[in-house]
């Protein structure tokens, strides 16, 4: 066993020899950053040891060791986005609080105790009481209750008895979006809707691979247990920050809401991805539970877009809409009242930051948006803080503002004119924050080829699926932080959406979120998720021949001019 000190943590933490400093790092709590798994090949979890930069991931453990970690990207401080479109619904959520009392038996009344109660909640106003489930721990303490003589507040579901108490109590809420990058939550007042905090993290599974597909390898070689673990413990620890804001009990808290991928779903859950990542690509589960969750689709169509179709209800609308949640995993409705179909495109992590040389979450010093204005290249960062790599925006336009002054070819092909041909420096090493520079190379234009390829050929092949046409799209709702704080003129100039529709976008942020919370909001919603997701059409792009085909002609930028 050696020790291992993480300096800037001020964590100290024993370990077997031969465990890895990515492995000592994950133990001690630290949630690292490594995209890659620890595969090897991003460099992400590059730390200090004995002055030198070693990769924690490949490096073994065999003596005691000082570890600064200053110079390796974590999961905290990012810029997450929690604000989203919604739709004003009805307040009728599950949960009902009525006020009855409860009487001593009289000789004659040969109903139980619990029988009684029933029939003082159905004389209260309380629906379809029979249904309820008998509870013995409620039940043991109805004699006592009855002897009181008081009133008493009782709060339900339409199957279950949740409280019952003397005074009424201020229940809450919470709703959880858990994206493969980000976490959002928000605490609700059950007595009229109202939000009463926001708490955002980074999705601590990261530590163990950028997309769904390195976790669910993970998974099946380790087991779910840490994926499931570290999420599960990442949401209490938020729901102990969103009731200390708002001055709330945890046991006030009597109903969550949680929507994810299917892939975040199943290891949220604990439920292997193995059946998610073997053709034909199909979940392990997708109803409704009485957990309860928010339904699935499909393989990779998941609760989140349950969430956004919730939010948006494309479903009622006339006109054609393209709704695209633009993450790690590219999700995309495309339809109306009459046909709904989806899809979802692996366009990996590259716009997340993942695979990109230079490219990191949306932190201080993040570069997020880039211009070349009167021969001179212009850039703005996070914060305003010394640029230290690239985030999903900044290499959207970065790339785009390349292919505009033909630095780069249609083929993907980099001149940059400078000293490394084939690697464009924004940011020369002494002007940066991190004495590297920030720059693009070929490696990375490929990488941003292959996310915006993925992405363009499922919206073609919807779009075929419904004989639509560009024309006929009267709106592209995009989800999510990256959608939200891209420049849709650069989206439209590397050929990530048509050039035509970028004029109709509408951002509409945490869709998945909003939805979460409308679920939560009103019963009938909550039900009628089930079937609109039932409802939609699921287009395997996987079993489609012509997908492949479409890939590889989305592979090429638009001409410009």
């Amino acid at each position: 066993m050696h020790q291992v000190y993480f300096v800037r943590e001020k964590k100290k933490i024993e370990v077997p020899e031969g465990t890895t400093i990515l492995e000592a790092q994950r133990l001690a709590g630290l949630r690292p950053d490594a995209p890659c798994g620890g595969a090897g090949t991003c460099g992400k979890c590059q730390v200090m040891v004995d002055s030198q930069p070693v990769q924690a991931c490949q490096t073994q453990i065999q003596e005691n060791l000082l570890v600064d970690t200053t110079v390796s990207s974590s999961l905290e401080d990012a810029v997450i986005l929690t604000d989203g479109f919604s739709r004003p619904v009805a307040f009728k959520p599950q949960i009902a609080t009525h006020s009855i009392e409860l009487k001593k038996t009289v000789p004659g009344d040969k109903r139980s105790d619990w029988e009684r109660l029933l029939q003082a909640l159905a004389d209260a106003g309380a629906p379809a009481t029979e249904h309820f489930l008998p509870d013995p721990d409620l039940s043991s303490s109805l004699y006592e209750r009855c002897i009181q003589g008081k009133t008493w507040y009782i709060t339900h579901t339409e199957k279950e008895i949740l409280d019952i108490s003397s005074e009424k109590k201020p229940f809450c809420l919470a709703a959880f979006d858990i994206g493969t990058t980000t976490l959002a939550g928000y605490l609700l007042d059950a007595s009229c809707g109202q939000v009463l905090a926001v708490e955002s993290r980074m999705n601590p599974q990261a530590q163990y691979g950028a997309d769904v597909i390195m976790r669910s390898d993970y998974a099946l070689s380790h087991g779910t247990e840490a994926l499931s673990l570290c999420i599960r413990r990442e949401l209490d620890e938020m729901l102990g920050c969103l009731c200390d804001r708002s001055d709330r009990k945890r046991a006030d808290l009597l109903q969550v809401c949680v929507v994810g991928n299917t892939c975040m779903h199943h290891l949220f859950l604990g439920i292997s991805p193995a059946s998610l990542v073997h053709a034909p690509y199909t979940p392990a589960i997708s109803q409704s539970m009485t957990l309860p969750a928010m339904p699935n689709i499909a393989g990779y169509v998941g609760a989140d877009t349950s969430g956004c179709l919730l939010a948006v209800r494309p479903d009622q609308k006339e006109e054609i809409t393209l709704l695209l949640d633009i993450g790690t995993n590219g999700e995309m409705i495309l339809g109306n009242r009459n046909r709904l179909a989806t899809c979802s495109t692996a366009a990996g992590p590259a716009l997340e930051g993942a695979k990109i040389e230079c490219g990191m979450r949306g932190t201080d010093g993040a570069v997020d948006h880039v211009y070349f204005e009167n021969g001179i290249w212009h850039f703005t960062t996070i914060n305003n803080q010394p640029a230290v790599g690239l985030c999903g925006s900044g290499l959207l336009d970065l790339t785009a503002q390349l292919l505009k002054q033909g630095f780069i070819d249609e083929n993907g092909s980099l001149e940059s004119g400078q000293e490394t041909p084939k690697t464009f420096f924004l940011v020369p090493p002494e002007a940066s924050g991190n004495g590297r520079g920030v720059y693009l190379t070929q490696k990375d234009i490929r990488e941003v080829q292959l996310a915006k390829a993925a992405i363009a050929a499922g919206i073609r092949i919807l779009m075929k699926t419904l004989s639509v046409t560009e024309k006929d799209i009267s709106c592209l709702y995009i989800a999510g932080a990256f959608g939200n704080y891209m420049d849709p003129a650069s989206a439209g100039a590397i050929g990530l959406i048509p050039q035509s529709l970028v004029d109709r976008i509408c951002p509409i942020g945490n869709a998945a979120g909003e939805g979460a919370k409308i679920a939560l909001l009103n019963a009938e919603e909550w039900k009628l998720a089930d079937t609109l997701t039932r409802n939609v059409e699921f287009v395997e792009l996987a079993a489609l021949p012509e997908f492949q085909d479409r890939f590889v002609d989305e592979l090429e930028f638009p001409p410009q001019g």
